[in-house]
Formats: structure tokens, C-alpha cells, sequence
């Protein structure tokens, strides 16, 4: 194969992915989400359970996780999974701890399932939220 041939070949594969890339940016594809308020919060929440409603929500600093009460005592830590969010409601095997640093709280909540994996979330009122999901009931929560 003379050097031509090949360097035309490795323009053309060039061009290809730069097309996909390009198309993949104006699909937006790939684009990181962010929970930016309480509507962001109560649609992740509705769609990982359906009807669940928060009253009372919490969102991270970075954007990236929360947690959400509804009316039935039940929590939610949702977090971001890719470039889409995953939530899981709190059991009783649910675990909260507390993080305090030069006056900041912040809280790690571990929803007791392995495969979900533990959540950090710098949030106001982390002794709050903390307190609230190590008091989980297993008989409110089936």
C-alpha cells in the first residue's frame, strides 16, 4: 500500500469521526445533567417511582444528587448516573453520617444497597436529612 492510498484513508476515517462527533454535540448527546431546582428534582423523583411527590427536597451543591421526602415519611436519594439520574427510596437498612468541616456539613447516605453505591451530598440542613434517614421505619417502609 503506497503512503497516498494510506494517508487518504486516515483523512477519511478523520472526517467520519469528527461527523459523528459533531452530530453526537448537536443531538446533545452525552451531555452531563444537573438537578438545578425543586421541577428538576420532582420529575427524577416521578420518574424512578412513579407518584412519588415531594414535599420537602434538598439539592447538592454541585448539582449532582438529592434527596427528596414525600407526604408518606418516605426518602429518596437520587444521584447522577452517567448523563441521566437514578433515585432510590430509603429502608431501614438505609444509613446517614455526617460530615463536618470548618463550620460545612454535609452528609453521605448509604441506601444499603451495594450495587447503588453511597451518595455524598453537601447540602443545607445535612444534620436534618442525616437524622431523618437513620430514624427510617422498616414497618413504614415496605
Amino acid at each position: 500500500m503506497d503512503v497516498t492510498a494510506l494517508l487518504l484513508q486516515t483523512a477519511g476515517s478523520l472526517a467520519a469521526i469528527l461527523a459523528l462527533a459533531g452530530l453526537a454535540w448537536w443531538l446533545k448527546l452525552g451531555v452531563a445533567s444537573a438537578l438545578v431546582g425543586e421541577g428538576d428534582i420532582r420529575r427524577v423523583a416521578g420518574e424512578v417511582e412513579d407518584g412519588f411527590d415531594p414535599l420537602d427536597c434538598a439539592v447538592s451543591k454541585d448539582h449532582t444528587a438529592a434527596l427528596a421526602r414525600d407526604a408518606d415519611g418516605r426518602i429518596m436519594v437520587i444521584k447522577r448516573h452517567g448523563n441521566r439520574f437514578a433515585g432510590r427510596i430509603l429502608g431501614p437498612r438505609a444509613q446517614a453520617r455526617l460530615w463536618r468541616d470548618r463550620g460545612m456539613a454535609a452528609v453521605e447516605v448509604d441506601p444499603g444497597e451495594p450495587r447503588f453505591g453511597t451518595v455524598f451530598l453537601d447540602i443545607a440542613e445535612a444534620d436534618t436529612w442525616a437524622d431523618a434517614i437513620n430514624r427510617v421505619d422498616s414497618s413504614r417502609h415496605a
